[in-house]
């Protein structure tokens, strides 16, 4: 399942300092980046924040990888 997380991310000056939320949430992409390296399922994320969901978990992957698509590779010399 594609999920165009353009409609899921926000991006808002005065919450969270501008960084990448979750449906103008106050819960970030790093949040739940953070928690899924932690080793929590989805299936927690979901139940100890139950205004996420599914899709968002996978909006915020999405998100990650499009960001790290675009970074700039430095070639060592």
């Amino acid at each position: 399942m594609n999920i165009d997380y353009h409609n899921i991310i926000t991006i808002e000056p005065g919450k969270r300092s501008g960084k990448p939320c979750i449906r103008g949430l106050r819960i970030t992409v790093y949040d739940v980046l953070s928690w899924l390296a932690d080793g929590m399922s989805r299936a927690e994320i979901v139940d100890d924040f139950p205004e996420l969901t599914d899709d968002d978990i996978t909006a915020c992957l999405h998100f990650a990888a499009d960001r790290e698509h675009q970074s700039v590779t430095i070639k060592a010399l």
